[in-house]
């Protein structure tokens, strides 16, 4: 990788996927794309360096926690691995927030007839007082995940594109996924 040149911005996809060392290496570096609350759907765009905006939602759809992405990881859909980070208040596109791995909601996106692989990492931001005592998905309220999941249905669905919740599991599988995920950038 090139040497950032002095005074030079870090691009958010090239930082290291993991921030503190802790007992467990659950911190995450966190880059926060969209706002909860917004309707804007912004995304971070490599080939210009910026964020742009991706789509805007209906009147009275909005993003119910900030939406990220992990750094210096690949998915299965070969974007970086998706993140709801839970928090008190919305951050702002390009934060960086060091989190905590709580779980994951994994899903199947068909579109076109061609399904494909789309999880979402749920994390805790460090610094939050709220949801601070979460240590696992199944810590998190059932009626506060069932509703985030449908958000994720709806929001495909806005898109024409159909997504199925196949699963939420725990924080062990989540970490799993993020280490998977960080080799497949290695191997990119």
């Amino acid at each position: 990788m090139p040497k950032k040149p002095k005074g030079a911005y870090a691009a958010p996809t090239t930082l290291k996927a993991f921030g503190k060392k802790k007992k467990d290496d659950s911190v995450l570096q966190v880059i926060v794309e969209t706002p909860k609350g917004s309707r804007n759907k912004y995304k971070f765009e490599p080939k210009l360096g910026m964020f742009v905006l991706g789509k805007v939602l209906p009147d009275g759809m909005v993003f119910p926690y900030d939406f990220g992405f992990v750094s210096s990881t690949v998915a299965e859909d070969g974007d970086p691995l998706d993140v709801l980070l839970l928090m008190d208040e919305p951050a702002f596109p390009g934060c960086l927030i060091e989190s905590h791995v709580i779980g994951v909601i994994e899903g199947v996106e068909t579109e076109n007839g061609k399904k494909e692989r789309n999880d979402r990492i749920v994390a805790v931001a460090g610094q939050s007082h709220t949801h601070s005592n979460l240590k696992d998905i199944k810590d998190l309220n059932q009626t506060l995940l069932d509703e985030v999941c449908q958000f994720f249905v709806n929001y495909h669905q806005e898109k024409g594109v159909k997504f199925k919740v196949i699963a939420t599991r725990g924080r062990r599988h989540a970490m799993r996924l993020v280490k998977e995920a960080i080799q497949n950038k290695k191997a990119a």
